[in-house]
């Protein structure tokens, strides 16, 4: 895998691109990437419109580690479907590798992977997203994009190659994630589990005195303080 050069970064820029290092951050929309998958050619994010998905990286098929997070979340996508979200894998591993590895898992593990795997074996995929770290070697780090159905990034991980992903916190941001959107609130940390105010969930700051006085003493809202407010869903 070559490193990038000025030249490469600059093909690979998109409209409204703009921070440095050139790669998506939260908020950003994700770059139109056009890709071969185990599941035949795709359009990213176009053929997920409407949906939620998430995009993660692999460091290399036919290793350990990456073994045990494509049965993790392969155990775990239809609990992810039923957030109306997608799984979508990638490495820089050709499509034929993808194909025997999870052609190995299924006949020795017992798992038949079901979600596609983008074979990035040029590593354009990989560069535009930020996913090789030179420091971590010249394989993706396990990187994970959360995208929802208007193409927007709205969370970003990265793990370095030796330590392996947590699932249930992955779909846990995704619910999190929809819910936020969906009730205008914010989440609290471990959430729905939080140690502090268990399912609630935490109001928007106010905007002005009086919106702070109202808050401290409306019926279904809860305060520490003024600007530490919650609720039941």
């Amino acid at each position: 895998m070559c490193r990038m050069d000025d030249k490469f970064v600059k093909d690979m820029e998109w409209p409204g691109m703009h921070h440095m290092g050139g790669f998506p951050l939260i908020g950003d929309e994700l770059p139109r990437l056009e890709v071969k998958t185990t599941h035949g050619p795709m359009t990213i994010p176009d053929d997920f419109s409407g949906k939620w998905f998430v995009l993660f990286s692999h460091p290399a098929d036919f290793t350990p580690v990456c073994t045990t997070e494509f049965v993790g979340f392969e155990k775990k996508r239809a609990d992810f479907e039923k957030l109306n979200c997608r799984l979508i894998g990638l490495s820089i591993d050709q499509v034929f590798s993808h194909m025997k590895w999870t052609e190995w898992i299924g006949a020795n593990l017992g798992v038949e992977i079901k979600f596609p795997i983008i074979a990035d074996d040029q590593g354009k995929v990989a560069a535009t997203l930020g996913m090789i770290h030179p420091g971590k070697g010249t394989n993706t780090v396990r990187a994970v994009f959360i995208v929802d159905p208007e193409g927007i990034v709205r969370l970003i991980l990265f793990y370095p190659q030796e330590v392996g992903r947590n699932m249930d916190e992955i779909l846990r941001a995704v619910k999190a994630l929809q819910t936020a959107d969906k009730n205008k609130v914010a989440m609290p940390a471990n959430w729905p589990n939080n140690s502090l105010i268990g399912d609630n969930v935490i109001i928007p700051p106010p905007g002005d005195v009086k919106s702070a006085k109202e808050r401290v003493s409306g019926g279904n809202v809860t305060c520490y303080d003024w600007w530490f407010c919650h609720r039941k869903l």
